[in-house]
């Protein structure tokens, strides 16, 4: 039996409810807003395209998210080949505007979040930003709920470390 393909009214709304979320999603994971929503937009249109089969409708949501992570990913991997092609690297450039807004601690936690490994950052972006439970966060990295939470704690005290912070 073959499963209904998602209808495009569902990601028409599923894009209007959620498009803040999955930009700032992106931008926690590759560091600009450009390529967030280049993401986001490359995401969209492939889903138009070729709608998901989806059992569950409620699953849409999670879709997305995985979908918009494995980008981010896809994205950080043509980031870092053109770099060893290119020239060394230099840390991204927040715009005038971010850096107003971003007080010194921010900006400071930001940056040690994005100099943990790929998976650690991904981890705390989903527990902590989006507030995801552990089963859903494994459901978006494609993952087991054991290893979120044993990747959550190793990026906490990662990051503890990184900012000098005791305990």
């Amino acid at each position: 039996m073959t499963r209904p393909a998602v209808p495009p009214s569902a990601l028409t709304e599923l894009y209007r409810d959620h498009r803040v979320e999955f930009v700032r999603i992106g931008m926690l994971l590759v560091g600009d807003r450009a390529t967030a929503e280049d993401v986001l937009h490359d995401v969209f249109l492939r889903m138009q395209l070729r709608p998901p089969h989806l059992a569950d409708d409620t699953k849409l949501l999670a879709y997305a998210r995985a979908a918009i992570l494995n980008g981010c990913r896809m994205a950080l991997r043509r980031r870092r080949l053109i770099r060893r092609l290119s020239e060394p690297h230099r840390p991204p450039v927040w715009s005038a505007e971010s850096a107003v807004i971003l007080d010194e601690d921010r900006r400071t936690v930001l940056r040690a979040l994005h100099r943990l490994p790929r998976r650690q950052r991904e981890a705390l972006v989903l527990r902590y930003y989006l507030e995801l439970s552990d089963q859903e966060s494994a459901e978006a990295m494609g993952v087991k709920a054991g290893t979120v939470r044993s990747t959550v704690a190793r990026a906490l005290a990662a990051l503890g470390r990184e900012l000098g912070e005791e305990g």
